[in-house]
């Protein structure tokens, strides 16, 4: 993962049917763009949620066993808070934002809530794994200690093997309060997303 979300397009805006109060940053996987989760959660617009959908960081390796560019990462991660930010100046509370993502974008919607100082609603992540593991070491003491993360993953992915996901569910649940990780499963889902 490398972080030149800065030199990407605007991101693509599904804008809430009525005033904004809340809003979702979903990031997309290798090879995909912010429209196409655009698109897909276009399908769900709600009265009061606005969905930001950024464009495109580059990866070096897409599964948690690659190598990691750390720099990439934590430049990408500041990209986001920065978006968070922005909606903030916008009028939405930063506990009124949720995190999310496929893939790399799971991953680092994962990293940048850990190491974020603005308190987030949530964090959905879909067949993903933590990056830079190593560098968290017990539980963290910033603002999303509680934070609620939902993370997803398909039982038959061959690209992210789900056992990198329930270890970084296991991960995860010494970093935040336990009980507000939740890890689904799906059976026979490979590497991409569910309507459920």
């Amino acid at each position: 993962m490398c972080g030149n979300i800065m030199s990407a397009p605007l991101p693509a805006i599904v804008p809430a049917a009525r005033k904004a109060t809340a809003a979702v940053i979903f990031l997309h996987g290798l090879g995909d763009t912010g429209h196409g989760w655009a698109e897909a959660l276009a399908g769900i617009r709600s009265s009061h949620i606005k969905y930001i959908c950024p464009h495109a960081f580059d990866i070096i390796g897409l599964s948690p066993d690659s190598q990691e560019d750390e720099p990439g990462i934590k430049h990408a991660a500041e990209s986001i808070k920065a978006l968070i930010d922005q909606e903030v100046k916008n009028g939405i509370p930063s506990n009124r934002i949720i995190l999310g993502g496929f893939s790399q974008g799971g991953a680092l919607s994962l990293y940048t809530a850990l190491t974020t100082q603005q308190k987030l609603a949530g964090v959905t992540a879909l067949s993903c794994w933590l990056p830079l593991q190593a560098s968290f070491q017990g539980p963290i003491s910033g603002a999303n200690r509680d934070i609620s993360i939902l993370q997803c993953h398909g039982d038959s992915d061959p690209l992210v093997p789900m056992t990198f996901g329930s270890l970084t569910a296991e991960k995860l649940k010494t970093l935040v309060n336990p009980a507000n990780v939740t890890f689904k499963t799906y059976q026979g889902m490979m590497h991409n997303s569910s309507h459920q």
